[in-house]
C-alpha cells in the first residue's frame, strides 16, 4: 500500500507532484485561496534570524496578541500545532470513557478518542435534512456522555449549528456534567462569524471549549498553528502537560501574532468566498449534481459518476468523501476559491460528466 493511498484528508500535493509531477489545482483542501499574506511572509522569514533558540514553549507573545484579537483573558488561550493537536490534547487530558460526535464530522474527533479506547456514540446526521442538525442531538447527550465534539460549521457539509441550539446542547452538558468542545475552525470564513461564534459563553461556562486555527483564514496550513479557548485554566494546564513541549516553532508564533493584524486581507477573503460560493454551487447544480446547501468555504456535492481520478488527469484535486462516517461513495467536497479556478473546475466536472453520460 502506498503512502499516497493511506492518506485520509485532503491536500495531498505530494502524492499528485511524485504520480504526475508539476503542481495541481486544489479543491480538496479548504485553504483561503488568495495563498500567505504578505505580512504573514515577511514576519516568518524575519524569525528564521532566531531559528537557533527554543520556541517560547508558553507562547506568550502569540498567546497575547490572540487574547486581544478574541477578547478574552489571556489565561484562557492555549496554542498547538494545528487545531488537530490540541484535539488530540483535550482527548489526551481528560481521557472521556464515553463521547458523542456527529456522522460526517472531522476525522480526527474519532482518532483521538480512539486513541484513549473510548466509546464514541455517532448521531448520524440526515441527508433528507441536508445533514443539518436538529433538536434531537439533545436527546443523544446523556448521563454517561463525557465529551461531545460539534464543528461549527461542520466538516465537510458547510452546515451551520443554530445559536440557540448550540446553547441548549451546553447547557445540556453542563447538567451531565460533559465537556463541549466547538470546533470553529472554519467559523471566521462564515459571512457572519459573530453570529455563530460561542466565545460570549466562554466566561459563563468552564465545559466550554473552542478549537480555531490559522491554517483556512490565512493560507498557513503548512506552518501548522492552532488554538483553543476556555476558562478551564486547569484543563488548558493538562492538554499543556499532554504533549511535547515546544508544539508552536518559532517562524509559527510569529506567523500568529503577524496574522491577527492582516484585517484588510480576512475582509477580501469573506468577500470573496462570500461571492463565489453561491455561483460554485449554482454551477455545480447546472451539472445536475445534488449540492448541500453549505455556508462556509466549501460545498458538498453527490456525483454518481466517478470524479477523483478523472480530475487528477486533469490537473484537479477534489476530496472524496466516502471514507466519512455517514457518507458513501459519491459524495465530493470542493473548496470555494477564486472565479478562474472555480470556473475551471465545472469546465472539467462538464467534460467528465458527459463523457460518463449513457
Amino acid at each position: 500500500m502506498t503512502m499516497e493511498q493511506t492518506l485520509t484528508h485532503g491536500g495531498d500535493w505530494a502524492g499528485y507532484e511524485a504520480r504526475y509531477g508539476g503542481t495541481p489545482l486544489d479543491f480538496s483542501a479548504n485553504i483561503s485561496p488568495l495563498g500567505l499574506p504578505e505580512g504573514v511572509r515577511s514576519a516568518v522569514i524575519r524569525s528564521l534570524a532566531q531559528a537557533e533558540r527554543y520556541p517560547d514553549p508558553l507562547c506568550r507573545a502569540l498567546g497575547g496578541a490572540v487574547a486581544q484579537a478574541e477578547g478574552v483573558d489571556p489565561s484562557w488561550v492555549l496554542c498547538g500545532n494545528g487545531a488537530a493537536d490540541l484535539i488530540y490534547r483535550v482527548v489526551l487530558a481528560k481521557r472521556p470513557r464515553r463521547a458523542l460526535v456527529t456522522a460526517p464530522a472531522f476525522s480526527e474527533y474519532e482518532a483521538a478518542l480512539d486513541l484513549v479506547r473510548c466509546q464514541i456514540d455517532r448521531f448520524a446526521l440526515k441527508e433528507e435534512d441536508d445533514f443539518g442538525l436538529g433538536e434531537s442531538f439533545l436527546e443523544a447527550v446523556g448521563p454517561e456522555t463525557d465529551m461531545v465534539f460539534l464543528c461549527q460549521p461542520n466538516n465537510p457539509t458547510g452546515r451551520t449549528v443554530p445559536r440557540p441550539l448550540l446553547e441548549w446542547v451546553l447547557e445540556r452538558c453542563r447538567s451531565v456534567n460533559a465537556l463541549l468542545v466547538v470546533d470553529e475552525c472554519f467559523c471566521d470564513l462564515l459571512d457572519d462569524p459573530g453570529a455563530f461564534t460561542m466565545k460570549g459563553l466562554l466566561g459563563k461556562y468552564e465545559n466550554l471549549l473552542i478549537l480555531k486555527a490559522f491554517t483556512k483564514l490565512y493560507a498557513m496550513a503548512g506552518l501548522r498553528l492552532g488554538y483553543c479557548l476556555c476558562r478551564d485554566t486547569a484543563l488548558l494546564d493538562a492538554m499543556r502537560n499532554a504533549g511535547q513541549p515546544w508544539a508552536v516553532s518559532g517562524p509559527a508564533q510569529a506567523a500568529g501574532v503577524a496574522a491577527l493584524k492582516e484585517t484588510s486581507y480576512v475582509q477580501a477573503v469573506r468577500a470573496l468566498i462570500s461571492q463565489e460560493r453561491p455561483r460554485l454551487a449554482d454551477e455545480l447544480s447546472r451539472l445536475g449534481l445534488r449540492v448541500v446547501p453549505g455556508e462556509a468555504n466549501y460545498l458538498l456535492f453527490y456525483s454518481p459518476t466517478p470524479l477523483v481520478q478523472p480530475l487528477r488527469e486533469r490537473g484537479i484535486l477534489l476530496r472524496d468523501c466516502g471514507n466519512y462516517h455517514g457518507l458513501c461513495d459519491g459524495w465530493y467536497r470542493a473548496a470555494v476559491r477564486t472565479g478562474e479556478e472555480n470556473d475551471r473546475l465545472t469546465a472539467a466536472l462538464e467534460e467528465i460528466l458527459k463523457e460518463g453520460a449513457p
